[in-house]
């Protein structure tokens, strides 16, 4: 028989099969020898008492054998001789896209402006160690988008949207760890990821898709209020029936075409702040109360949130044992966001720290129209890039002296390779958005004691969290609202906020492409 059951159990329990056989006999008041396999379905970590216990969810195999289930069957068809869609974007929006057309018997043809994973890498050492932007090939473009060397935290709250599963079942089918099927906050980890990302590449290649990169779409040519082209950087125009448009949320390029093109786009409230760093020995004090976590804690992470005059400020992308890495899309600018490794064994921990921003803050770019929230989140990176000399430096204070309105003396060294410049942030943000940091640490240090240090250090900005810009869609058939055809997909389109819900609104999109292509018979 198997037995489903929810405990909770030491973390080191949790942590050895014979400790935790020992604990579910002891539970089920059976001998243990009639056990022949426990399957750990969800794992979380309860840390409000300070004795920490493992929330598991299991099935308890008793005197039956344990067959491995397969959750997921694939249906990919050959399509080379299909019908066609285009892909602008290889991100997840983009990827699972590709993915779900090829199971519906529809030939992906994807463009992506940037390198693939294994070559993006040069890029991100030069501006790292040069301080040298490439426009198409950074940590934001380039196959497996933004998301790939940003660690691939696979958290979502978008439940409702689609299949949570069935995302996690394609990842672990390409290479990631089943654990991501378990752990309340899954995450796979930077260095983990482009394996995957390549492996999904091979499996759209195998089945007749095609992958294009390098190549940037330079027009979105259209028609009698249909798509009609694609014009490429090398002057190509290609013809295009379908297009998913999934180009992720920092190709500010792709909002100018349609908005040039008059294809109607909208403004949307976003947020934007800082980056902050902790050492994780700190973060594990506090989160976990005690002065050492242990072999069977993972490092601690935080989310914290507060209403702060009528706006929220709350943790974003928050990387325990994590880096801090430079984001800028174009020369001009200073971007910062986070990463950790599968282990998340480094020694810092960060976290964006950011302020809700509404429609009505852009007035001083209100004749860009619809792009107003897009050059008010760039001119604040390109004062960040001007107050550090031109580079990829970023203007820096210590926590406690940022609160007392301080430029710090001096800097500790932080996970942020290229350098800090010790600034005033005032000097980069409004003073709304000083102001509404300096509340909302305030009281985060009420709830997290400690976590209010000079020894921490903010970077600033962060100010990639969202889509500055909607670009509306029926609500039914996916299609952009004005233009058929073109399916607004993902982040950059504004209807998901990472990995997985960009991945779930990939494959809603390629389903209804798939039926509207075939319909057309």
């Amino acid at each position: 028989m198997i037995k489903s059951l929810q405990i909770q159990v030491s973390p080191e329990t949790s942590s050895k099969n014979h400790l935790l056989k020992n604990e579910v006999s002891k539970l089920l008041e059976i001998d243990k020898k009639n056990i022949t396999h426990i399957e750990i379905i969800k794992k979380s970590i309860d840390a409000r008492q300070k004795i920490i216990k493992i929330n598991l969810t299991i099935e308890v195999y008793i005197n039956i054998k344990f067959i491995p289930k397969r959750d997921i069957v694939f249906n990919f068809k050959n399509v080379v001789e299909s019908k066609e869609a285009h892909i602008i974007g290889a991100g997840p929006a983009g990827l699972f896209a590709a993915l779900t057309l090829i199971e519906n018997g529809i030939k992906p043809i994807l463009f992506e402006r940037g390198k693939n994973v294994k070559n993006r890498r040069r890029d991100l050492a030069n501006i790292t160690k040069e301080h040298i932007v490439n426009v198409d090939s950074n940590y934001c473009f380039g196959e497996g988008g933004a998301g790939t060397y940003s660690d691939g935290k696979l958290y979502t709250r978008s439940k409702k949207r689609g299949d949570v599963n069935r995302i996690l079942d394609i990842l672990v089918e390409h290479g990631a760890n089943s654990d991501i099927k378990i752990n309340a906050h899954p995450h796979i980890g930077t260095n983990k990821l482009p394996k995957i990302i390549e492996n999904i590449r091979n499996t759209i290649l195998k089945y007749g898709g095609e992958i294009h990169f390098n190549t940037r779409v330079v027009d979105i040519i259209t028609k009698d209020n249909k798509i009609s082209k694609l014009e490429l950087k090398n002057g190509k125009k290609i013809d295009c029936e379908k297009l998913i448009l999934a180009t992720g949320h920092s190709a500010r390029d792709i909002f100018e075409i349609l908005d040039r093109n008059n294809i109607l786009i909208e403004s949307k409230s976003f947020a934007l702040g800082v980056r902050v760093e902790h050492s994780q020995k700190l973060i594990d004090q506090i989160q976990y109360k005690c002065s050492e976590r242990g072999d069977y804690l993972p490092p601690a992470p935080y989310s914290i949130s507060r209403q702060v005059n009528g706006r929220g400020v709350y943790s974003f992308c928050m990387c325990p044992g994590g880096i801090i890495a430079p984001c800028a899309t174009s020369p001009g600018e200073v971007v910062t966001n986070g990463w950790s490794p599968s282990k998340r064994n480094g020694p810092h921990s960060n976290s964006g720290i950011v302020v809700e921003l509404k429609e009505s803050d852009f007035k001083e770019f209100e004749n860009k129209g619809a792009l107003a929230g897009m050059f008010y989140q760039k001119n604040i990176e390109q004062k960040a890039c001007q107050i550090a000399g031109g580079s990829q430096k970023v203007p820096a204070q210590r926590l406690i002296d940022f609160l007392e309105g301080k430029v710090s003396s001096s800097l500790p060294k932080t996970s942020y390779m290229p350098g800090l410049v010790s600034a005033d942030l005032n000097k980069v943000f409004p003073k709304f958005i000083i102001d509404n940091l300096k509340e909302g640490f305030k009281l985060f240090g009420k709830q997290m004691q400690g976590y209010l240090t000079n020894d921490a250090v903010i970077h600033a900005p962060e100010s990639r969290t969202s889509s500055p810009v909607r670009i509306p869609r029926n609500y039914k058939t996916l299609e952009h609202v004005e233009i058929s055809g073109i399916y607004p997909c993902g982040e950059g389109a504004g209807y998901a906020g990472g990995i997985v819900s960009a991945a779930i609104d990939g494959e809603k999109c390629a389903v209804k492409c798939s039926e509207s292509l075939k319909s057309s018979n």
